[in-house]
């Protein structure tokens, strides 16, 4: 198995700890590291990991707006193992559940794990309070996802002009017919964010909720119903409205055995979330008006394609995102869905299924994957 890491950072505070983790996680995969830091930084990485990683830059005719698109596309052409892991660089993966994921891939095209924050400081546990009520309703989008390099190849990559990448692929695989796996008992620990990072991520992640439009419109809807029910000082629906999100916060907390990496505190925090989810939907809708959401120096308007698009758009004109020398690959490893439009046209009972809640942009430690500040 493979282990695609796409990064971009602008200090090199966490060298140290993810050189070891490497280390220790190249005893189990081949990994490849696509760098889009600073001249400086990548030699200081390309030093600290020469032997651990094939260490690389993104490919120069890749120029999506999200970079960290460019990255993973960059990683999955010189992938050479049938079963392939992109993670965040805050993502810690072990023995086990790399093994558990290896073996999920191969009755699946792509693979969800669950995140959990380890340590899981204050900000943390109120960050933890969204993943709880998206495993109440369904399950959580993570940092790290597991794909076949196949089924990747016939699709043609994915688009990177869009904001939330992981739902982007996620649906791509869905508009091509694949088969999806949401393990939720398949834990995979991440670092936390610094609180400032937290803070800064919450408009930004926010505006995500723009790719699923009735989930939008539910936390769009949050406060005025607060505001009238305070306004006309009738605090019992706003007190069950609490109760029900933690109820179900902790409904995601038990299931699939998650009591035992989520803290019992983080369903406390269901109602704070959902009134700052309530909050950042204004202003992420705002900005959305204002021409998109500020991401690396430029402003991305799409949050994600829809399902139904993405199979229309592959139905018509399936786009191709590899090399020569990919391409070559391609037309060796036999008949291929991407070059039979027909087949993509077919309807698939995974790409109609209802979206489940979504996750935000992953938050991270240090510094974010390639082009994203998260």
């Amino acid at each position: 198995m493979d282990y695609v890491l796409p990064l971009r950072w602008d200090d090199d505070s966490g060298l140290e700890e993810l050189t070891a983790y490497l280390r220790a996680l190249r005893r189990h995969v081949r990994i490849v590291v696509v760098d889009g830091s600073p001249q400086e930084l990548f030699d200081r990485h390309a030093t600290a990991w020469r032997g651990l990683a094939e260490h690389v830059r993104p490919a120069p005719d890749l120029r999506f707006a999200n970079g960290k698109v460019n990255g993973v596309i960059t990683g999955l052409r010189l992938a050479r193992a049938e079963h392939v892991v992109i993670a965040d660089d805050d993502v810690r993966y072990d023995e086990h559940a790399l093994a558990r994921m290896d073996a999920l891939l191969a009755r699946a095209d792509l693979v969800r794990p669950q995140n959990h924050f380890a340590p899981c400081p204050w900000h943390a546990r109120w960050d933890t309070a969204r993943t709880l009520l998206n495993r109440g309703l369904g399950a959580d989008y993570p940092g790290t996802l597991g794909v076949r390099r196949s089924f990747f190849a016939r699709m043609g990559g994915y688009d990177g002009d869009v904001l939330f990448e992981n739902l982007e692929l996620i649906r791509t695989v869905r508009a091509h017919g694949g088969r999806e796996l949401r393990p939720l008992d398949l834990y995979v620990p991440r670092l936390p964010p610094g609180a400032a990072r937290f803070w800064g991520q919450r408009v930004r992640q926010a505006y995500d909720d723009l790719a699923q439009p009735a989930r939008l419109a539910l936390f769009l809807s949050v406060l005025p119903a607060v505001a009238a029910c305070v306004l006309r000082r009738r605090y019992g629906p706003v007190a069950a409205g609490a109760g029900v999100a933690v109820a179900l916060a902790e409904l995601g907390r038990r299931r699939a055995g998650g009591a035992r990496v989520f803290p019992r505190t983080a369903t406390l925090f269901a109602p704070v979330w959902v009134l700052e989810r309530a909050v950042c939907s204004w202003l992420a809708l705002g900005a959305a008006l204002c021409g998109g959401v500020p991401y690396a120096g430029r402003r991305l308007r799409r949050s994600a394609h829809s399902v139904r698009w993405l199979r229309r758009s592959a139905c018509s004109s399936p786009r191709l995102r590899w090399s020569a020398r990919s391409a070559r690959w391609l037309r060796r490893s036999g008949p291929l869905a991407a070059r039979k439009p027909a087949a993509l046209c077919e309807p698939s009972q995974k790409g109609l299924a209802d979206e489940r809640p979504q996750r935000h942009r992953a938050t991270v430690a240090r510094s974010a994957g390639i082009g994203s500040p998260s």
